[in-house]
């Protein structure tokens, strides 16, 4: 339950409008809801100032939806991410209301209008056509978190000439998630050209010796411009979290 919510029940009691049992028993589980299969932090968004995020690979979808289940009640958003199509076509039967990402392979369930968290645009770049899947996942996760996200896809440094065409966006952004596999060069490019906060997200693409990522990770913490932070290897959602959180009023 984040704060606007708990503020919300309690100014409800307060006013006569709630019963006290029917308040005591939706915060029952304010902290951890135990089912069995997993252990739900609801406290998380008054900790936090954003509700527990699923990860979706390695759950099934009737344990995706359960947990969506317990924790709409009480949230704003609920976010679940690594979500296969088929897994997240079982999981919408459940809650048709939630809304799947494909690319992205994200669910996002939003059962009230978020607020504007942002006190600027997040701009999220991707080196290649295929980084766009991790750039994806950071710019949903960063839009579920309240932000202005705006993207920016193939611009890497093989035709370095694209990045320039959108040089009034990237100087205007207040956080910029570059994403890029094969030699990762991208961030360090772009973070020269700002300053803002750069997070970097090396992507798994690549041939033979980017060996995975690691390549294009190494290159990101090799990085000399001292605006650059990095994040794991396609951890999309880490960097845009990372930007709602650097970028949140």
């Amino acid at each position: 339950m984040d704060r606007e919510r708990l503020l919300d029940l309690l100014q409800s009691v307060a006013a006569g409008d709630t019963p006290a049992a029917e308040a005591a028993h939706r915060l029952e589980h304010l902290t951890v809801e135990d089912i069995g299969f997993a252990n739900i932090d609801h406290h998380r968004s008054l900790r936090k100032g954003f509700p527990e995020v699923i990860f979706g690979e390695g759950k099934s979808a009737a344990q995706i939806a359960a947990i969506i289940q317990r924790m709409r009640p009480q949230e704003r958003v609920v976010l679940a991410t690594r979500v296969e199509p088929q897994k997240a076509q079982e999981v919408l039967a459940a809650h048709p209301d939630a809304a799947y990402h494909p690319e992205a392979r994200m669910l996002v369930l939003e059962t009230a209008p978020l607020p504007d968290r942002g006190r600027g645009t997040i701009l999220v770049l991707s080196a290649g056509t295929s980084d766009i899947p991790v750039a994806q996942e950071a710019a949903v996760t960063a839009r579920a978190m309240g932000q202005r996200v705006e993207t920016v896809f193939d611009v890497g440094v093989a035709g370095i000439h694209r990045l320039f065409q959108h040089r009034e966006r990237i100087e205007t952004a207040s956080v910029l998630v570059v994403v890029a596999g094969m030699e990762g060069a991208l961030p360090s490019v772009v973070a020269g050209l700002v300053s803002r906060p750069v997070i970097a997200v090396p992507t798994s693409i690549g041939y033979g010796v980017s060996l995975g990522g690691i390549t294009a990770l190494f290159a990101m913490l090799n990085s000399c411009s001292s605006n650059v932070a990095v994040v794991n290897i396609d951890n999309g959602f880490g960097a845009g979290y990372m930007a709602a959180m650097i970028n949140r009023v």
